[in-house]
């Protein structure tokens, strides 16, 4: 899950942060953020509260503790292993949520790799919600094949299209 640490409780952005971890833990699959606040948080929050496992992936060059919704830490030293390590524990897929430059950097990057298909054909990269249309539009007017590699969804209820129930 990637999205903005600088949701705030009660926000529309925090609930629908909220709600993708609920869903996707309903669905059987772990929660893995960056482990800080904003939809980091939410994201934990709504896992744990629906009997999810929540992982963070957190970076010594922050300050910041990790929140309290993680079952698991897991530390990183910089930015490049902080991104390798969230993309080596999330093999099911990518849900991305609205975010700044933290969270553009870490879709740039995982598209850029779904691109060269280096994280495997059958791991979606879903972008929730209409904040990221554009973003995916500009690019795929420039590489149209790049259009293959990622999703934009409007609602939460089209993530099983992409990530399907799992028996736990």
């Amino acid at each position: 899950m990637f999205g903005s640490g600088d949701a705030q409780a009660g926000d529309e952005l925090y609930q629908l942060a909220m709600a993708t971890g609920r869903r996707l833990a309903q669905l059987g699959y772990a929660v893995v953020s960056g482990g800080y606040g904003g939809v980091m948080e939410a994201c934990s929050r709504g896992a744990k509260e629906a009997g999810g496992r929540t992982l963070g992936v957190t970076c010594d060059i922050w300050r910041s503790a990790p929140n309290a919704c993680l079952d698991e830490v897991v530390r990183t030293s910089d930015l490049a292993q902080r991104v390798a390590k969230l993309h080596e524990l999330a093999g099911a897929g990518f849900v991305v949520l609205p975010g700044a430059n933290g969270t553009l950097s870490e879709l740039a990057l995982t598209w850029e790799l779904k691109s060269m298909n280096r994280l495997g054909d059958d791991v979606p990269l879903v972008c929730v919600g209409e904040f990221w249309r554009p973003v995916v539009a500009a690019v795929c007017s420039i590489r149209p094949q790049s259009l293959g590699c990622i999703h934009c969804i409007a609602e939460l209820a089209e993530l099983e299209r992409f990530f399907p129930p799992r028996r736990v």
